[in-house]
């Protein structure tokens, strides 16, 4: 059976994002883009929230035509046109890219689809991942510890949310000053 897999880049204050969703403080160089791109070629499915997805259409789909783009923006544009996406929302329409849309995050169905699909499920989107955690279905965090503190944005984790028991599976860092936390959720204890 597959994984719920969250990964997300937090600034070391715990930030996923600035006040106005900025992003600009990443620091994504080609090891770890090349990183990204391996874990997620693996993946069976993304899930994502209406502003993952929208963020992410906004981009990849024509990302390897630009003659400029660097090697990993040209394989992830492909990894990410080819993969099945599920795309969690309740005000869009229509979707493309190889997408669907879900209406409510239900835990019978993604059980279901952990079950069916081949492969872990990578999921993006603060929104989405609070209603997923919320209803304890992430298995797995990948957390990309970016080097700066940006003060105010959308923290990882909402006040409000009950304590996540996590046990250290894995730690990476990468040159550019990254490092990756990999917590499994304990399951039966």
């Amino acid at each position: 059976m597959g994984k719920i897999v969250v990964a997300m880049s937090i600034s070391v204050d715990g930030f996923i994002a600035g006040p106005e969703g900025e992003l600009d403080w990443h620091l994504v160089d080609d090891e770890l883009h090349s990183y990204f791109n391996d874990h997620l070629s693996r993946m069976g499915a993304f899930l994502n929230g209406r502003v993952m997805y929208e963020l992410m259409a906004g981009f990849w789909p024509t990302a390897d035509k630009d003659p400029a783009s660097a090697p990993t923006i040209v394989e992830f544009a492909r990894i990410w046109r080819d993969m099945p996406k599920i795309v969690y929302s309740r005000t869009l329409e229509h979707v493309d890219w190889n997408a669907t849309i879900a209406r409510d995050v239900d835990a019978d169905e993604v059980n279901a689809l952990k079950a069916e699909t081949g492969g872990d499920l990578a999921l993006g989107g603060a929104e989405v991942a609070a209603s997923f955690q919320r209803l304890d279905l992430v298995d797995e965090y990948r957390l990309y510890v970016h080097p700066v503190a940006i003060g105010k944005g959308k923290p990882m984790f909402e006040p409000s949310q009950p304590r996540l028991a996590l046990a250290l599976a894995e730690t990476r860092v990468f040159g550019n000053g990254v490092v990756m936390l990999r917590y499994e959720r304990p399951r039966g204890q």
